[in-house]
């Protein structure tokens, strides 16, 4: 079982930047596919990006562009750079976890507890 803590979210003005991070523990932690979804009021919740141990990367089609994940191996932690935010961008942003890379999409794997991101207009 991986543990997930986030931080970074807040509040920030259209066209502004936040940094989201995602520090990981746990046995075999730095080895898993590490990522974001988000999950505004009243939407299903949505994948984002995801990063393997090795360095791939795959993002959604709605924040590629705009959003850049990366990782830090040696600190077991995720980033996700979020640039130009929109007022619907704003959401409840959790880290996510999963020993494939291939199912990360799926969100079956371990869960962070979440960071509310809101942007305003």
């Amino acid at each position: 079982q991986v543990q997930l803590v986030e931080s970074g979210g807040g509040l920030v003005q259209a066209g502004g930047s936040l940094r989201l991070s995602c520090a990981a523990s746990g046995r075999a932690s730095g080895l898993y596919a590490m990522g974001w979804f988000r999950q505004a009021p009243g939407k299903e919740r949505e994948f984002l990006a995801a990063v393997s141990w090795r360095g791939s990367t795959d993002y959604a089609d709605s924040v590629e562009g705009r959003f850049t994940i990366s990782r830090d191996n040696a600190k077991a932690t995720v980033y996700l750079q979020m640039n130009s935010l929109r007022p619907e961008d704003t959401a409840v942003y959790r880290c996510a976890a999963s020993p494939s890379m291939a199912t990360f999409r799926d969100g079956s794997g371990s869960w962070g507890q979440g960071t509310q991101v809101t942007v305003s207009s």
